[in-house]
Parts: C-alpha cells; structure tokens; sequence
C-alpha cells in the first residue's frame, strides 16, 4: 500500500467509506492512483480515487456525494477528485469511455450552484488514460487488483486520447502553466516510451531531450511542482512549450 501521512490515510478511508456506503454490494472496486502510488504525494497533489460499480448512481446519491465531498475536498485534508465509472460502460472496452460520476474541486462552483452533472458529456477521452493509470499502478482499497477489474485499453486509444485535447491544453499555458508544461512532459514520454510517469518523473525524462535552451523552463515547472516557488515573471514559457509540442506531434 502508498506510503501516506496518516492524515492523507484517514482522509482516504474517508472517501472510501463514502463511496461504499453509496454503492453498497453494488462497489465492484475502488483504486487510490496519481501521485499518492507514483512518486508520492506532494505539497499540492490531490487524493485521486477510482470506483468501479455495477450500476450508474442515482440522482440522490449523487447529491449525498456531492455534499460529503464537499465538505472533506480542501476542507478535511487535501482535494479530492473521485471518479466513478460503471463497470458496463468500460467492459468490454469501448472509446470514448464514459464516466458515471466525478468530483474534482474545478466543479466546486457548479457544485455549490446545485448542479450534480456540471460536466458537458459523461463521454471523455481522457478517461482511457485514467483507466490505464490505474489499470498499471492503482492500488485497491476496496475490491480485487486493478488488472482483474479493468479492461486493457488498446494503445491507439490510449494515444487518441492523450493527443486529443493539445490545443485546448495550449490555451490554457498562461494560466495554469505550470500543469500545462508538465503535462506536455507527460504526453512526450508516454508516446515514447509507453509508459505513464509521474508529473516530476516525466519532467525528468523530458529534459534529458529538450534543447539546451528551453530547460530552464521545464526545470522550474518541476520545481514549482515539488514544492518550490512559482513565480514565472520574467521566464518565456511559449517557445519550450512549442518544442515539445512539436516533439508529440512528430510521435503522433
């Protein structure tokens, strides 16, 4: 099992606790993945949770969920982000995959507002790379090993789906650039190298690659991400950004 402070542990029995008593016999499973299993949790990492279920949830559960979750995210120890995927909807495989439910803090707004399905479409492309994040690495706290409940997600979707959302990423370099960089340093190494790293393990990996000149960039995103300042004033972010863009491209 991770390696977590106790707090971080008892936030996540937490979660857990919430989800089971939600799905009751219906849990076929529930993953810890991210950073707490691939690197270890840091100043700013959430506790990400996949369940897996039998069956979608109601709209009354969604809202107990809603409203629990609001109170232990950010409130009771770190940001949450649950997602719950039904077990129908993934096995046998199909792309886009669909979600049934998800919490992460971005939605806190819409939450709050009374809206329990705040997301645009439950289809979601980025799921695959989830699944495939917790089908590898993801540690059960409820229910059997990962492997054994999810399906294989084919390495074309996989790709389909790191590659599908470039631009969008792009836009959002100035405001959230340090997640963006890092991001980018993610999708370059797994479209290498097949294998899903952390956010400063991919970091690592990327630098050893990108020219001399954009370095300085990708080592402050990291560093910012391990703890460190994040003041950008003064650093040109655009043109390392566009290298390893080009990087992914070429690979895609």
């Amino acid at each position: 099992m991770a390696d977590l402070a106790a707090e971080d542990a008892a936030q996540l029995d937490r979660v857990v606790s919430l989800v089971r008593g939600v799905l009751d016999s219906d849990l076929v499973g529930a993953y810890l993945f991210g950073s707490a299993v691939r690197g270890g949790l840091r100043r700013d990492s959430d506790v990400d949770v996949l369940a897996l279920s039998r069956r979608p949830t109601t709209r009354e559960e969604k809202q107990v969920l809603v409203d629990r979750l609001l109170a232990i995210s950010g409130r009771e120890g770190r940001r949450v982000e649950l997602t719950i995927v039904v077990e129908s909807d993934v096995r046998p495989w199909r792309f886009p995959p669909r979600f049934d439910f998800q919490y992460g803090d971005w939605l806190r707004r819409d939450f709050e507002d009374g809206n329990l399905e705040p997301w645009p479409s439950s289809e979601n492309r980025d799921l695959a790379t989830l699944l495939t994040m917790v089908r590898r690495y993801g540690e059960p706290v409820a229910g059997p090993p990962a492997a054994d409940a999810i399906a294989e997600v084919p390495e074309a979707d996989l790709r389909a789906a790191m590659v599908g959302d470039l631009e969008l990423l792009l836009a959002d370099l100035e405001p959230d650039t340090r997640n963006v960089l890092l991001t980018f340093a993610r999708i370059w190494c797994t479209l290498a190298t097949g294998e899903i790293r952390s956010k400063d393990g991919a970091a690592a990996w990327a630098l050893e690659r990108l020219p001399d000149e954009h370095r300085t960039v990708l080592v402050h995103a990291r560093a910012a991400y391990l703890g460190g300042a994040e003041d950008w004033g003064g650093i040109s972010v655009q043109a390392a950004a566009d290298a390893m863009l080009a990087e992914i491209r070429a690979l895609a």
